[in-house]
């Protein structure tokens, strides 16, 4: 990998968790339910066209390292550096890679 292909990943990889945690809150709050659906919506699929169709994310074939890795790090490291208890995300943490497991086993099933 270059260096300008580690650079733009590394910034694709940013961009994701900085606009789930600085858009998605505000527009659940401001429209409720159907404000998360339209978060996801325009910040997933946004970025998602951004990472994948432009190509500012670089995959050499590792199909496991996409915008999921990218969003439960850049959320849990900016929950971090904001004092948030990781102790208490723990949970959440663990729900999440089980969910992913089972969807992933789902998906195999008829992929």
């Amino acid at each position: 990998m270059t260096v300008g292909l580690a650079i733009s990943t590394f910034v694709g990889a940013f961009i994701f968790p900085f606009l789930v945690s600085l858009c998605w809150g505000k527009m659940v709050e401001t429209w409720g339910a159907i404000g998360g659906w339209m978060a996801a919506g325009f910040i997933v699929g946004t970025t998602w066209a951004l990472n994948h169709g432009m190509g500012m994310i670089y995959q050499s074939g590792e199909a496991w390292v996409d915008m999921a890795w990218a969003a439960g790090v850049g959320l849990l490291a900016g929950a971090k550096y904001s004092g948030a208890s990781l102790r208490k995300a723990m949970p959440t943490v663990l729900s999440s890679i089980l969910g992913g497991a089972i969807g992933a086993y789902v998906l195999s099933t008829f992929l």
